[in-house]
C-alpha cells in the first residue's frame, strides 16, 4: 500500500532543517513498525568554475525520495539561484539513478513573489514551476507560498502547500492573550484571508492595513492607513514572509501612532534580507515591537536563536515529517491538516 521504502536526502543548504525532520521521522519509525526509513549517503561536488553536480552514493532503485533544499540559507553564502541549480542536479541524479518518485521538498519556494505580470517582465515562479518539472520532480512541498496561484503553474507536478498558522494559533492560545485587548492584524489587503483565519480561531478583534506600494522602486511604500481599531490593543501582525523588513517596520511605526501598546509578529519565512537583522534590532530598541516568532523553514540556527533577544521560533519539522509520513504510506493529508 505505500509508495516504496522512504529514503531522504538533502542538499547542503537544506541540512539543518533536514536534520530535523529525519529526528521526527525516526520517532515516527520507532512507533510505526511497518514504516521502514531509509538515508543514503550523498555529496555535491563544486567545480573550478562553480558548476555542481549531486551524487548519490548509494542504491535508490524504487524508492520514494525526498528531497530537503532550503533556498535561501542564511548560514551559507550561496545564492537562491545557487541552491536552486543545486537541487536540480539532486533531482536529476535521483530519477537517473531510478527513484520510483522524487519529491522536492522547499520550504521557500523561490521566485514566489514573480507570479504575475506588471510590465515588460516575464512570470518567474512559472519559469521555476517549469525547471522543476524538466529535472523529473513528481512533487513539491513547500511552505505558505506567496500566491497560491503558482499551484496552477504545474502540468504534470503535484505542488502541497503547508502552513504555519496551526502552530502559531497554538503558541498564542498559551501566551497570555486574551480577546478583550488583542487584534489580529494583516499588513496588507494580500494577507486578510490569512488574518481572518487567526482572528476566528482566536476570537480576537481584526484589522487591516491598507498600503500603497511604488511598484518601480523595490520594498517601497507610499502610503498606509489601517481599516479597523488598535487604540489601547496588543497586537499580532500575520504574514508570510519578512524580506528585507522595511515595509514591516513602517507598519508597526503606524500601528504606533494608532495608540497600538505590544506588537507581537507571526512569520513563517523569517528571510531578514540585507540589513533586516540590524534594522529590526534598532526598531527593537525603540520600543516599536516586543517579539518576531518565526519559524525553522529559514534556519538561522540555536546561536542566533538563542542570543537574539526579539527573536523566537517554532519548528516546522514535525509537521513536514507527518506529511512526508502519510504521503509515503498513502494515507490522507489534509486530514492530518486540519487535525494539527
Amino acid at each position: 500500500m505505500d509508495r516504496g521504502t522512504l529514503t531522504m536526502l538533502s542538499c547542503e543548504s537544506g541540512r539543518g532543517f533536514y536534520n530535523r525532520v529525519v529526528d521526527e521521522l525516526r520517532g515516527i519509525e520507532f512507533q510505526d513498525k511497518t514504516f521502514r526509513l531509509y538515508i543514503p549517503n550523498s555529496h555535491e561536488h563544486v567545480f573550478a568554475n562553480q558548476e555542481v553536480k549531486t551524487v548519490i552514493d548509494d542504491n535508490i532503485r524504487g524508492d520514494d525520495v525526498y528531497i530537503i533544499q532550503n533556498m535561501d540559507d542564511p548560514l551559507s553564502e550561496r545564492t537562491i539561484n545557487d541552491n536552486l541549480m543545486i537541487l536540480l542536479t539532486a533531482i536529476d541524479a535521483a530519477r537517473m539513478a531510478d527513484a520510483e518518485s522524487v519529491t522536492a521538498v522547499i520550504p521557500q519556494f523561490p521566485y514566489s513573489r514573480q507570479e504575475r505580470r506588471k510590465g515588460r517582465e516575464g512570470i518567474t515562479a512559472k519559469l521555476v514551476a517549469k525547471y522543476l518539472e524538466a529535472a523529473g520532480v513528481n512533487r513539491i512541498i513547500t511552505l505558505d507560498i506567496h500566491s497560491e496561484a503558482i499551484q496552477g503553474f504545474f502540468s504534470k507536478a503535484k505542488l502541497e502547500n503547508l502552513h504555519a498558522s496551526g502552530i502559531f494559533i497554538d503558541h498564542f492560545k498559551s501566551g497570555g492573550f486574551s480577546a478583550e485587548n488583542t487584534v489580529i492584524v494583516a499588513p496588507d489587503m494580500g494577507s486578510t484571508e490569512r488574518a481572518r483565519l487567526y482572528s476566528n480561531a482566536l476570537g480576537f478583534g481584526v484589522a487591516v492595513i491598507d498600503k500603497a506600494r511604488i511598484y518601480t522602486k523595490a520594498s517601497t511604500i507610499e502610503s498606509m492607513r489601517l481599516v479597523g481599531n488598535v487604540m489601547d490593543k496588543n497586537v499580532i501582525i500575520v504574514d508570510d514572509m519578512i524580506a528585507t523588513g522595511g515595509t514591516l517596520i513602517h507598519a508597526m511605526s503606524t500601528l504606533k501612532d494608532l495608540g497600538a501598546k505590544d506588537i507581537h509578529i507571526a512569520i513563517s519565512l523569517p528571510f531578514f534580507n540585507g540589513n533586516g537583522i540590524e534594522k529590526f534590532q534598532n526598531a527593537y530598541e525603540k520600543g516599536m515591537f516586543k517579539q518576531v516568532l518565526g519559524t525553522d523553514a529559514v534556519f538561522w540556527g540555536d546561536s542566533f536563536v538563542k542570543n537574539t533577544e526579539w527573536y523566537s521560533e517554532v519548528s516546522m519539522a514535525p509537521l513536514f515529517a507527518k506529511v512526508i509520513h502519510n504521503i509515503n504510506k498513502k494515507q490522507s493529508v489534509s486530514k492530518l491538516l486540519k487535525e494539527i
